[in-house]
């Protein structure tokens, strides 16, 4: 039988506090919550679209410190938009700091408050 895999379902990143991921996922990019089983430890399931992205509240064995300035130097996760204006100023409101796709089309890079790398990208 071949090999049949037809989209990504979810991905996922470990925060250290899920308050704080809660507050930026939802207030800041104002992505919708749903609901999430109980699997021990708490995390929060965000929706995107068809797929969802899961924040895992676990002890991050990755670094936070010494990563590339640029996001797309870094494993990320990219996200469609209808437009970037509404994202930069979101961020803008909140300090968070984003770096514009070096490759000259319309995308940004921001870091979440665990240093998991977003990239938004501007659909024409």
């Amino acid at each position: 039988m071949p090999i049949n895999i037809i989209s990504l379902n979810h991905a996922s990143f470990i925060v250290a506090d899920i308050n704080i991921s809660r507050e930026f996922y939802c207030e800041v990019l104002g992505l919708q919550q749903v609901e999430r089983p109980d699997l021990g430890f708490p995390g929060v399931w965000i929706q995107l679209g068809e797929q969802q992205l899961h924040l895992l509240e676990l002890q991050n064995p990755d670094p936070t410190t010494g990563r590339p300035q640029h996001g797309g130097r870094d494993r990320h996760v990219a996200l469609n938009v209808l437009a970037l204006a509404p994202i930069q100023d979101a961020l803008n409101q909140a300090g968070v700091v984003y770096t514009m796709s070096i490759s000259g089309r319309r995308a940004l890079f921001c870091r979440d408050p665990d240093g998991n790398t977003l990239e938004f990208i501007e659909q024409a």
